[in-house]
């Protein structure tokens, strides 16, 4: 795999800890901004709008940028505005830092994504779509809770500096390693690339995707409450539980990374599967120490092996749209990481129990379930793969080589 990869996987390090670091850290904001959980919890889902709107606004605004420049540009407005948000006392502030953030992290990812595929061949572009999500995995088992662990140590705003101070040698890395090239993709223009919408299989992979990585969402925004409230260990405990799905991450896009390329059926099937009846196992037995800490592991390895392996048939269903497919991919994702955190609020609210989300992950997986049976019911090819075990060609680069 090039260089290139790892600095761009650098970059979104940074930023996948931002993204996911408010998990442990909730308690602490809603006691100093003087809010409730579920509104500090809105913040998540403010970040994932942003992301979702910026997505695709981002990509389009920077298409014709030199690559490194517009990488560049998303990388220093994200550093900028958590400066701003560790400086601030009101939540609305806050709030819209966040948001700001998310324009950027969308736009970086976007560009990330499209920049990192065009590297490699066509038969690799899961690997190279892990490698980035990787970065994201690692925040997760050592920068979300290393930003609980400095929550704990010298408050929540300790750990929006440490977030700035990551990005500075993200911000060296891509200028040293990422090229300072117009990108090819860009005189197709925005209409040619939007077409790709209106292929139905990639709408049901993009609608997967969303309830996927909301159902991921819905139960890790509200982990450290549940593991104090349900499972009874004390808030010191939270940076070690929340380091415990990081590392489960980081283990699931591993194995992705191996098998989305040439087995992607069989995976994504049986992992769904599993993912559902995981989270609702989770909720059901949230109080029992030994069962939870197992589960949060298994359930952070099937979150992001499942959902990592629906990006790259993102990005091979969207081939069309060489320029917008990342950002097809992190709208998707992001839609279910803005609704996810809602949906669980509400329950939290209607209920008053932290179990509630992670019923409500279990139905999105549910949901998710039967759009995947609708999207390879549109697609007998796929099938084919999922019983003979081999790769659909219309979901990989074969197509694109034909063409």
């Amino acid at each position: 795999m090039p260089l290139i990869l790892y600095a761009l996987g650098l970059a979104v390090f940074a930023q996948g800890t931002s993204e996911f670091m408010l998990s442990g850290l909730l308690p602490d904001i809603a006691r100093d901004l003087d809010v409730s959980i579920p509104t500090a919890g809105y913040l998540t889902s403010a970040f994932a709008v942003g992301m979702v709107v910026g997505a695709p606004l981002m990509a389009m605004a920077s298409m014709r940028w030199p690559r490194r420049r517009a990488l560049l540009a998303f990388l220093l407005t994200f550093l900028v505005v958590h400066v701003v948000g560790a400086l601030t006392s009101t939540y609305g502030v806050l709030l819209a830092t966040r948001i700001v953030a998310a324009l950027a992290n969308a736009g970086f990812l976007a560009v990330a994504l499209a920049t990192a595929t065009a590297l490699v061949p066509t038969q690799a572009r899961g690997r190279a779509a892990s490698i980035l999500v990787g970065g994201i995995t690692l925040a997760c088992v050592t920068g979300v809770p290393g930003g609980a662990l400095l929550g704990q140590l010298w408050g929540w705003r300790s750990a929006f500096w440490a977030v700035a101070l990551l990005s500075v040698p993200a911000v060296f890395a891509v200028l040293k390693a990422v090229p300072n090239t117009e990108t090819s993709a860009a005189p197709l223009g925005v209409r040619q690339e939007l077409r790709a919408l209106k292929d139905p299989r990639l709408l049901m992979t993009l609608s997967v995707g969303a309830l996927i990585n909301g159902a991921t969402f819905c139960a890790f925004t509200y982990l450290a409450p549940l593991i104090i409230d349900v499972t009874a260990l004390s808030s010191a405990w939270v940076p070690g539980v929340l380091a415990l799905f990081g590392l489960g991450s980081f283990l699931g896009v591993t194995v992705a990374g191996r098998f989305s390329d040439v087995r992607p059926w069989p995976l994504l099937c049986y992992g769904t599967i599993a993912l559902g009846i995981g989270w609702a196992v989770f909720a059901w037995w949230a109080n029992h120490l030994v069962v939870a800490l197992g589960l949060v592991l298994i359930q952070g390895a099937l979150s992001f092996a499942v959902g990592s392996t629906v990006i790259a048939q993102v990005l091979a269903a969207a081939h069309t749209a060489p320029t917008l497919a990342g950002s097809y991919a992190t709208a998707s994702f992001n839609v279910g990481a803005a609704l996810g955190p809602w949906f669980g609020g509400v329950a939290i609210a209607t209920t008053e129990s932290y179990r509630s989300p992670l019923w409500v992950s279990a139905f999105l997986v549910v949901l998710a379930l039967i759009a995947g049976g609708v999207a390879m019911a549109r697609n007998t090819g796929g099938v084919k793969a999922l019983r003979s075990g081999q790769r659909d060609p219309s979901y990989t680069g074969e197509m694109h080589q034909r063409h």
